[in-house]
């Protein structure tokens, strides 16, 4: 399970996908099976988790990381690249690496 803490010492990919509202869901199909396929077997690999929104236009892919190198080992691998290709073929990206500067808690969930 992905966890956000600034304390967890991880790289955090994350990617921006817009699409066509028609195109979300196939979007979505083939980010699920790249990451099920390949993603989850890479070394360094620590979570991810895959947002849509509601209007059908964006999915988003969270994805954390031991280091940058890990990720950029994976970036390299062959395997992956035609998947990525047919995703292009629909969207558009947006990638950012990033690193947890904070994380808050509502009042709600302090209670629990």
């Amino acid at each position: 399970m992905t966890v956000i803490s600034k304390q967890k010492k991880c790289v955090t990919y994350i990617n921006v996908f817009t699409t066509e509202p028609a195109n979300q869901q196939k979007l979505a199909e083939l980010l699920i099976l790249v990451t099920e396929k390949f993603v989850r077997q890479a070394k360094g690999f620590i979570s991810a988790s895959l947002h849509r929104s509601l209007d059908g236009t964006k999915a988003t892919m969270y994805s954390q990381w031991h280091s940058m190198e890990d990720y950029q080992s994976f970036r390299e691998e062959p395997a992956p690249v035609p998947y990525f290709a047919e995703a292009l073929k629909i969207a558009k990206f947006e990638p950012g690496i990033y690193e947890v500067m904070e994380t808050f808690d509502g009042a709600e969930e302090r209670k629990i």
